[in-house]
């Protein structure tokens, strides 16, 4: 019991982004199965542009590992909490605009290619995703905002500075979700852009929230 409580009292701050996940699959689920009547469909010349590519369903499965294995980090060897809550917080406010805009601007895209070049593992991998996920709720792409969140995480915390390979290895993964995305004909361009507008936006607000917070506590400590 003691060696219990004592992982509780070193990890429960890790219990409130596991509360908030659930409320994030439950809305999700519920606007996955909604059946609104209009779909706002969501294509732009540019992405005609852009070429299927099987190849890329590989980073594309791996952004969930990805973003697990980021958010374990900062629960469990992370020493600066404040950069974990940082972290959560700029996810939980993505992800809950994500599903208001999905909700008051329900959205789609018809980008799939239905009959595929070749017939490989990687095809049939992609097929089975298509069968799994609808191309409905595409706006901005959770794929790419939860991917340079995780990403700005792991650049900017204090623990890794000295380990440039390893930042290095995330920026090249972040990168190639981001182009999975598109290159698999899972989101628009314009998913896309706005999920890397809205990262920045909240990656810089969120900062900017923390770092008063922390000059407010230091006056108050020195009053």
């Amino acid at each position: 019991m003691k060696t219990a409580k004592k992982y509780w009292n070193k990890w429960k701050h890790g219990s409130w982004i596991c509360l908030y996940l659930i409320f994030y699959l439950m809305g999700f689920f519920i606007l996955e199965h909604a059946g609104h009547r209009h779909y706002h469909l969501i294509h732009t010349v540019f992405d005609d542009m852009i070429p299927f590519c099987e190849y890329f369903i590989i980073p594309y499965l791996l952004w969930f590992p990805f973003i697990g294995a980021g958010i374990c980090w900062f629960i469990f060897f992370g020493k600066n909490k404040t950069e974990y809550y940082q972290l959560t917080c700029s996810l939980a406010i993505g992800m809950t605009i994500f599903l208001i805009v999905s909700c008051v601007y329900p959205n789609m895209q018809d980008l799939r290619p239905t009959t595929f070049a070749n017939n490989n593992i990687f095809t049939q991998m992609v097929k089975t995703l298509y069968r799994g996920d609808t191309p409905t709720n595409i706006l901005p792409s959770i794929h790419v905002f939860n991917s340079l969140a995780v990403f700005f995480a792991l650049n900017k915390a204090e623990q890794l500075q000295r380990f440039r390979k390893i930042r290095f290895g995330v920026g090249v993964l972040s990168f190639l979700i981001i182009l999975a995305t598109m290159f698999l004909k899972q989101h628009s361009v314009v998913d896309v852009s706005l999920g890397i507008l809205m990262a920045v936006a909240v990656q810089m607000g969120v900062e900017f929230v923390f770092q008063e917070d922390k000059k407010q506590t230091a006056y108050a400590e020195k009053a």
